[in-house]
């Protein structure tokens, strides 16, 4: 497991290892590794919202375990910034508002 900090929430990403049995004749298994990501807001012991599982494109599992954790990580990284990043700018212009009130008194 890994664990990042970013804009205020933590990032935890896992990895799932699926090992597939190929038919005779070839290498008997093929390793493939899946992320699992778990964001939570800062001080907050509960998710943010469900696990969420990433595989490579077109469904395919990824080839490497690293490839699996960087791109949960990135993943969680634009979710993060697609999601919550709307609420922050709204929350920055009512304060922005509410200091040009302040100051027209």
């Amino acid at each position: 497991m890994r664990t990042y900090e970013y804009h205020g929430f933590t990032i935890e990403v896992t990895v799932e290892t699926d090992f597939t049995l190929r038919p005779a004749g070839r290498a008997a298994v093929r390793t493939r590794y899946t992320a699992v990501v778990h964001v939570y807001q800062a001080g907050n012991a509960v998710a943010t919202f469900s696990p969420l599982r990433f595989d490579a494109a077109g469904g395919r599992r990824f080839d490497t375990e690293a490839d699996a954790l960087m791109a949960g990580y990135s993943a969680a990284r634009r979710i993060v910034d697609d999601l919550f990043a709307h609420a922050a700018d709204a929350a920055d212009s009512a304060l922005n508002a509410i200091k040009s009130s302040k100051e027209l008194r």
